[in-house]
């Protein structure tokens, strides 16, 4: 029996692994015209949850670059967007706690995205994200014990970036094909934008009204007359009766 469980626990663990296969190598999912222009990571703001490994905030901005390069640089579109990805909170599983406890890493951002030929901010607030490892043989077990510091970041990052990309993909409005502006969120309380209409050609001006050929005698005018007024009856006497 107890070999009987050893076999089912390694075979669990072999799926979970499968599952956290990377989608890099796949063809990236649509997203309109969109090129990736600058990739902005900032973590001098970064919260640590005091049960962690610690993490400068050089190392999560190199990190989260990498993925940020890696999953939106496969993008080759015709317009260029700006992403900005703040690292704002984590929790780093550390080594040495024991199998029961099964540690978890956690790791909060704030995400913004700009269209970089008008410079507008196309989300009005930044949308915060709060992401865990996911199911692996690692996280099971803890992956404080399972895996080194670097590859925690490096699971978390890559996990974060693909959030960011399945929200940037509800949102075509951003990324039109029409040659059409991209439509930015309206702010709490405003009305949504229009989209910019593609410019049309210029219609061509009215034809002038056609004139009198040289040496034509001009036509007569017709001009209303007044009528004079009605007049009043004017009594004509009668013979006088002896």
């Amino acid at each position: 029996m107890l070999n009987l469980r050893r076999v089912a626990l390694v075979c669990g663990l072999a799926l979970l692994s499968a599952c956290g296969a990377s989608d890099l190598e796949e063809p990236p999912v649509p997203l309109g015209d969109f090129a990736l222009g600058l990739n902005i990571v900032v973590a001098d703001n970064v919260q640590k949850v005091p049960i962690s490994r610690d993490a400068s905030p050089e190392e999560w901005e190199e990190v989260m670059k990498e993925a940020v390069a890696a999953r939106f640089g496969r993008y080759q579109g015709g317009r260029l967007y700006n992403i900005g990805i703040s690292v704002d909170g984590y929790a780093l599983a550390p080594p040495g706690i024991p199998v029961v406890a099964a540690p978890k890493s956690v790791l909060v951002i704030t995400a913004n995205i700009w269209d970089d030929a008008t410079q507008t901010k196309l989300n009005p607030e930044g949308e915060q994200f709060t992401i865990f490892e996911g199911m692996s043989g690692d996280t099971v077990i803890g992956s404080g014990l399972t895996r080194t510091k670097r590859k925690q970041m490096e699971v978390l990052s890559y996990n974060a970036v693909k959030r960011v990309e399945e929200w940037l993909v509800k949102h075509p409005e951003w990324f039109p094909t029409d040659g059409t502006q991209p439509v930015p969120l309206p702010a709490e309380g405003e009305a949504p934008a229009a989209p910019a209409a593609v410019p049309t050609a210029t219609a061509a001006p009215a034809a002038p009204a056609a004139t009198t050929a040289p040496g034509t005698p001009p036509k007569p005018r017709m001009v209303a007359v007044p009528l004079p007024p009605p007049q009043q009856p004017v009594p004509i006497p009668g013979p006088s009766l002896p």
